[in-house]
């Protein structure tokens, strides 16, 4: 086809001003009936009522495991603190100075962490 008998596009007119619409009615959105709460969903053991507890169960699972893996990690390194040649002073000191407030800080983190996630949980819930 020749190029002089190809048709146009047309020009595009950008609307700036609700005015230049005209008479015309605002287009209607579309509204969405409210969503029950999550806690009727809960209540009632929907499908959604299971999804949101086992996600509540597998954060709590995962920080447990987390909790679980560092304490390992502390209580599998002794031995090896043990074995080497050192007086029994140190020993004694890196059992009592150094093991229980690492211990304790792991159970802080776990506590804190596992209070967390149930706080989100109900913010989830109660919305």
């Amino acid at each position: 086809m020749p190029e002089h008998l190809q048709p146009r596009r047309p020009r595009r007119e950008t609307v700036t001003h609700a005015s230049a619409l005209g008479d015309r009615p605002a287009p209607r959105l579309r509204t969405r009936p409210p969503h029950p709460p999550a806690r009727s969903e809960i209540d009632e053991q929907t499908t959604l009522g299971h999804t949101y507890v086992r996600s509540l169960m597998r954060s709590q699972l995962r920080t447990g495991l987390t909790a679980l893996g560092a304490l390992a990690l502390l209580v599998g390194t002794l031995p090896l603190l043990l074995a080497l040649p050192a007086p029994e002073l140190l020993v004694w000191a890196a059992l009592g100075v150094g093991v229980y407030p690492v211990v304790w800080a792991i159970a802080h983190w776990y506590v804190r962490r596992a209070e967390r996630n149930e706080r989100d949980f109900t913010g989830l819930v109660e919305r």
